[in-house]
C-alpha cells in the first residue's frame, strides 16, 4: 500500500510539471495607433466692407493685405462710396458687415435706423478739410474767404459727401457759400473732386487732407483754419446689425483698431482719435 501511494505521488508531481513546461506563453496583442484627424480648414468667408472713398487707398493699398496674411480664409470686398451713397445703399439692403463712413451724420443716421448698435460704433480717425489747386497753375484764391475769385469752384454734394457737407459748413460759416453757387460743380464722392482738380478742369477744390496727399497733381493752397466747423472731422466704424459673418467683422474692427492698422493710416496721412 506505501509504495503504491508512492507511486501516485510521483506521477502527480511528473504530470504537473509536463503542463507547466508544456504552457506556452501568449505574445501581447501589437497596439494599434489611433488614426490622426487632420485639422479642419476654416471656411471660406466673404466680408462687404462699406468705406468712404477717401479710405480706399489705405485700405485697398495696405490694410486689407495686411489683415489676408493672417486671415488667408476670409475675403474683404471693399465698395468705397461717398458715406451718404453708402448709407442709402445699406438702408436699401447692401448686405454690408462692416460700415467705414466720413462722417458722423450717415453712421448716425443708421443707428437710428436699427442697422447698427450705437454701442458698437467706434471714432476712429479724425481728418482735415483743405483748398486746392492743380500742381504748377496759378490763381488768385489764397484762401477759404476769398474762394469766390476762382472761376470754377469743386465740392463734394453735400447732399451725399461728408466732404461737401464740411464745406458748406464753412464756407456758410465764412459767409460766401451763397456768392459761389453759379460756380460750384457738385461731385459724387470726395475722389471725383480730387480728380477734377487734378485735370484742372477746377481751378479749385475742396477736400480731405489725407487724400490731396495722395494726389501729386494737385497742391494743397491752405487748411481750414480751425474754429470754423462745430465738430471735428471724424471717421467712426461699426458692424451691421445684420451681418452673417459677426464674428469675422468684430475681428476685422480690431484689426483695425489694432497697432499695426494705426501705423497704416498714419502713414495716409489720418489722425487716431485718442
Amino acid at each position: 500500500m506505501r509504495k503504491l501511494l508512492s507511486f501516485l505521488l510521483i506521477m502527480a508531481v511528473v504530470t504537473a510539471t509536463a503542463f507547466a513546461g508544456g504552457k506556452k506563453e501568449t505574445a501581447p496583442e501589437p497596439q494599434t495607433a489611433a488614426p490622426v484627424t487632420p485639422p479642419v480648414a476654416a471656411a471660406p468667408v466673404t466680408i462687404t466692407l462699406a468705406a468712404a472713398a477717401s479710405l480706399e487707398k489705405a485700405f485697398t493699398g495696405e490694410l486689407i493685405p495686411a489683415w489676408l496674411k493672417d486671415h488667408p480664409n476670409v475675403t474683404i470686398e471693399g465698395v468705397y462710396d461717398s458715406s451718404g451713397r453708402l448709407q442709402t445703399q445699406i438702408e436699401n439692403g447692401l448686405a454690408a458687415d462692416v460700415f467705414f463712413s466720413a462722417a458722423t451724420r450717415q453712421m448716425d443716421a443708421l443707428v437710428t435706423g436699427s442697422y447698427i448698435d450705437a454701442e458698437a460704433v467706434s471714432p476712429l480717425l479724425e481728418n482735415k478739410i483743405v483748398l486746392v489747386k492743380p500742381q504748377g497753375r496759378t490763381t488768385q484764391v489764397t484762401a477759404f474767404d476769398n474762394i469766390q475769385r476762382a472761376a470754377t469752384i469743386a465740392v463734394g454734394d453735400p447732399k451725399v459727401v461728408p466732404a461737401g457737407q464740411y464745406a458748406e459748413e464753412a464756407l456758410t460759416t465764412i459767409g460766401n457759400w451763397d456768392a459761389i453757387q453759379g460756380k460750384i460743380s457738385l461731385g459724387s464722392n470726395v475722389t471725383e473732386v480730387l480728380n477734377w482738380v487734378a485735370e484742372a478742369s477746377a481751378e479749385v477744390g475742396i477736400v480731405y487732407a489725407t487724400d490731396a496727399a495722395s494726389q501729386p497733381k494737385v497742391e494743397v493752397i491752405t487748411p481750414l483754419p480751425a474754429g470754423i466747423l462745430a465738430t471735428p472731422v471724424i471717421y467712426p466704424v461699426a458692424p451691421l446689425k445684420a451681418s452673417a459673418h459677426g464674428k469675422e467683422a468684430a475681428d476685422f474692427i480690431a484689426f483695425l483698431k489694432a497697432p499695426v492698422a494705426a501705423a497704416i493710416f498714419e502713414k495716409y496721412g489720418f489722425v487716431l482719435v485718442k
